[in-house]
């Protein structure tokens, strides 16, 4: 994740602690991970790119409440720094209020990743009394753009109405759009709209295909489609900042976009260039991403790597708990990805930008070329 507002334009924000500051200097083995929890597949939507190839029907094996508890509590004795809950939709999980009240007494925190379609205004009190420290809601495209990319007519409104009443409610909640080749002309349309909604926060993913997305692997833009979209991103941050209206913007899935800032900066402001740098290498980019400083928990209760590698699983919290599957590096997968300097191959082994990208998004190069360690197919630089 590349917070655009912190490293472009200097710009705090609360989180900056996780991405520049609590991983640096420490092995890989001692970070606590932020935790995905896929808390239920189904879902009421049916996205092209859904990494979980979820449909509104009822999935056999979700952990019971009971196991959900005893998963939450293991998490907070380990000491992880947040949990996502996301899906599926997690808002058809009919006990989610509850074991979020539940891990909040435990002292975990909350976010929560979703279509938006379920938030009425008494949804979103309800949201914000719980207590999640933030919400995301995805919009993929203005209109009809949205609604095809989400299988849903009138999708987009009702997401756009669930950001209006979060607001209202009092709640902190912010955009999501996964950029693909179907929708990312309209990303200035949904800046646009950033701004006339007044949306203080927006995270901007690179397609992953994984589940369903895999399907639609020619939706990946092209490498100067890519450059451009994230150039126009640094723009209106840029543009934000000079008119002094705050927002946070960040990118997601692919730490190329911390390269391409850096070389930017360096022809604009080297001084605070040299800063930037500091700060990619203080934040370790892949280094410090999948099986590292990101895990998944799936609606079964396997464990991932990341939410979309959902093709390898290193152990199931019904058998162990979370945290010793975490720390156990006899499972092959975790050893490599936490020694990935040994194993990369291509373009992204020799790389001069290698110490601050931190070698790429591994699951997207296993899923689109067959080997995990190949360069990143999505990498423009």
């Amino acid at each position: 994740m590349i917070n655009v507002s912190k490293l472009y334009c200097g710009l705090e924000s609360e989180s900056d602690r996780l991405r520049y500051g609590a991983h640096k200097a420490r092995a890989a083995s001692e970070i606590r991970p932020v935790v995905v929890w896929n808390v239920s597949r189904r879902c009421n939507l049916r996205c092209i790119h859904c990494y979980s190839d979820s449909e509104n029907r009822r999935y056999d094996g979700e952990l019971t409440k009971q196991e959900a508890e005893r998963m939450l509590t293991d998490l907070a004795g380990f000491g992880v720094p947040a949990v996502l809950l996301s899906g599926g939709e997690p808002l058809m999980r009919r006990d989610l209020f509850e074991l979020a009240a539940f891990g909040k007494k435990l002292g975990l925190r909350f976010t929560l990743s979703t279509n938006g379609t379920l938030i009425d205004e008494a949804t979103a009190r309800r949201i914000h009394d719980t207590g999640f420290s933030y919400v995301g809601i995805s919009l993929d495209g203005i209109g009809e753009t949205n609604d095809l990319f989400r299988g849903s007519r009138g999708a987009f409104d009702k997401a756009l109405q669930a950001l209006r009443n979060l607001k209202k409610a009092g709640q902190k909640v912010g955009l999501r759009m996964t950029l693909t080749r179907h929708n990312i002309a309209e990303l200035p349309k949904i800046l646009e709209l950033i701004e006339a909604e007044k949306i203080d926060r927006a995270c901007f993913y690179h397609l992953v295909p994984s589940g369903r997305g895999r399907l639609i692997q020619t939706e990946v833009p092209a490498p100067e489609e890519t450059e451009r979209a994230v150039g126009a991103l640094l723009d209106k941050t840029k543009e934000w900042e000079r008119r002094r209206i705050r927002k946070e913007i960040l990118t997601v899935d692919n730490h190329a976009d911390g390269i391409y800032l850096l070389r930017r900066l360096s022809k604009e402001d080297p001084a605070r260039a040299k800063e930037v740098r500091r700060l990619l290498e203080a934040n370790g980019g892949a280094f410090k991403s999948s099986g590292v400083g990101i895990g998944c928990i799936d609606f079964l209760g396997d464990v991932h790597p990341d939410q979309f590698w959902t093709g390898e699983t290193l152990g199931n919290v019904r058998q162990r708990p979370f945290s010793e599957i975490w720390q156990d590096e006899s499972i092959p997968l975790l050893h490599e990805l936490r020694h990935r300097r040994d194993f990369l191959k291509g373009k992204c082994a020799t790389c001069q930008y290698l110490s601050l990208c931190g070698g790429g998004f591994r699951v997207r190069a296993e899923n689109v070329t067959g080997d995990r360690w190949a360069p990143d197919p999505a990498c423009y630089i």
